[in-house]
């Protein structure tokens, strides 16, 4: 699919098919295009050239009231001189449904978004989280088979975002519509979707389960734009087996070899994760060797920022408890099955060995076996951090 505003190419070279009853989600940084993406979708901008199917059939030109899609907008776009109840319900008796099959909606969405007291109030009367909570209703009310969500939980403290995001994932367990979500905040894509596109300039870097996009980047920007703090990228030499940082050599692991010898452009760089780091006062066969620049406090741990000897850029390295000083020489033991190898030149990972594609794959709750073991354990409502899993 194509858009062109003013002459500029907002999406390009995009191909993606979203599975019925799917939850996806759309991130990327402003101006990536993501929010463009979805108006096509929905038929609020026209797509220039190549095609858009839904249900079997060509929608280009289809108008956006008859594509069957509910829509939420990051201002929510309630009704100012409209009660709750009739913002809610605006839809249903524009397409004169019954009023007892509307009641029975109406008193169903209210009850399940705890809106119960507040239809007779205006938007003005509302607070952020009660807005937020009519314009999903607005939507869900409607039983749409698509959802589309345009970062409707910008404007929430961290303590609504939480709970509207449990919200949305009990409302596609419920209704069981094909969601497309956009955001541009990346703990919201990792833990609402399904499956993460991330978006860069216009164009899709990786479509994967979040665990994927989070243990097996497909680039640099995608190892860059997910996890916080981002992860550490350094440029490299590697020959004959061994991986040079710097002034210092290691061994390069034997699974990672074949990979490293495929390189298109004999240009490296490593990627390690801060949280993947662990430091030590005594070498190992697989340490570098650095200087503590500065500490951080994060109050639930440390960010600890190191030069490493020969290297322009700093490596930071997230510690729990044993914090090193400033000024302090330190080693920095690289895990292999941690580790990412990206080509410099293009910017693309040059892939990862078996060994740790089996290990992510066991560790990936959005894989149907894992979702079953969790139900059948008793989880209720489970959240893909990427680094960590909470049920």
């Amino acid at each position: 699919m194509l858009v062109t505003e003013e002459g500029v190419l907002a999406v390009h070279d995009f191909n993606l098919e979203i599975k019925d009853n799917e939850f996806i989600v759309l991130v990327g940084p402003s101006g990536c295009g993501k929010s463009t993406t979805l108006r096509m979708i929905a038929g609020l901008e026209d797509i220039t050239s190549g095609s858009l199917h839904m249900r079997g059939q060509v929608v280009n030109n289809v108008a956006c009231g008859d594509r069957g899609v509910s829509m939420v907008f990051q201002n929510y776009a309630l009704f100012p001189h409209m009660t709750v109840k009739n913002n809610i319900i605006y839809g249903l008796k524009a397409h004169k449904m019954e009023a007892a099959e509307i009641n029975r909606r109406l008193e169903e969405v209210l009850e399940m978004l705890q809106l119960k007291g507040l239809e007779d109030r205006k938007p003005k009367d509302l607070s952020g989280g009660q807005r937020q909570r009519v314009a999903l209703a607005r939507a869900v009310v409607k039983r749409s088979d698509y959802f589309l969500l345009d970062e409707p939980l910008s404007n929430l403290d961290a303590q609504l975002r939480l709970r509207a995001r449990k919200e949305l994932v009990k409302i596609h367990e419920m209704y069981r519509p094909t969601m497309v979500y956009v955001t541009h905040d990346q703990i919201e894509a990792m833990t609402v979707g399904q499956r993460v596109a991330i978006m860069y300039r216009g164009n899709m870097e990786m479509l994967d389960t979040p665990s994927h996009v989070y243990n097996m980047p497909a680039s640099i920007f995608c190892a860059r734009f997910i996890g916080s703090p981002s992860m550490n990228i350094i440029s490299c030499q590697y020959e004959n087996g061994n991986l040079s940082i710097g002034d210092q050599m290691i061994r390069l692991a034997l699974m990672w070899r074949p990979i490293a010898d495929a390189c298109p452009s004999g240009k490296y760089c490593v990627g390690i994760r801060p949280e993947h780091i662990v430091l030590s006062s005594r070498p190992t066969e697989t340490s570098i060797c650095g200087t503590v620049k500065y500490v951080e406090d994060y109050g639930n741990r440390y960010g600890v920022y190191i030069d490493v000897k020969g290297e322009k850029s700093e490596l930071i390295a997230i510690c729990n408890d044993s914090v090193p000083r400033p000024g302090e020489n330190i080693f920095i033991n690289i895990d292999f099955r941690k580790l990412h190898l990206f080509d410099a030149q293009s910017e693309k990972s040059l892939g990862y060995p078996e060994e740790i594609r089996r290990l992510n794959a066991a560790l990936d709750f959005s894989m149907p076996d894992a979702q079953n073991k969790n139900q059948k354990a008793g989880g209720k409502y489970h959240e893909s951090f990427g680094q960590y899993q909470c049920v």
